[in-house]
């Protein structure tokens, strides 16, 4: 399976940014371990601090691709334009985030772009991208 991990703003200063929050590993180191767990899939990364580009990347690989992981950072509160790409594309779309958006401020508690997903994890640490890429397998053994 070919899939790929999205993630959007600040997402790129994970291992140093809010470690209380966000944990102490940095993206790249996770997401070799990620590569090591699931040899059997062709897995791609993908981040970028603006909504443009997350969109041109969804548009790029969202026919394409089995499945796509996204972490759209800020813009899921906020982004009517990502939530549309989402909604636009064919693959099959898991929203993840790494700390419980329901646990922090209010505005983080609505997700424009999770209703144009498959499912959204949240608070599960970076754990959350190993449980969607389980469920991107299950789903597709299950067709």
């Amino acid at each position: 399976m070919r899939i790929i991990i999205i993630n959007g703003p600040n997402l790129n200063l994970l291992g140093t940014r809010e470690p209380g929050v966000y944990g102490s590993v940095g993206f790249q180191a996770f997401f070799e371990q990620l590569e090591n767990r699931f040899p059997e899939h062709q897995l791609e990364y993908y981040q970028s601090n603006v909504e443009g580009e997350l969109i041109n990347k969804l548009h790029e690989t969202g026919f394409s691709y089995d499945g796509i992981i996204i972490n759209p950072g800020g813009y899921t509160h906020t982004s009517v334009a990502l939530a549309d790409a989402i909604a636009a594309i064919g693959s099959l779309v898991v929203e993840v985030h790494i700390s419980n958006i329901y646990a922090r401020e209010e505005i983080r508690h609505q997700s424009l772009t999770g209703k144009n997903c498959a499912g959204v994890l949240s608070g599960f640490g970076l754990e959350g991208y190993t449980l969607a890429l389980h469920y991107l397998t299950d789903y597709h053994k299950a067709k």
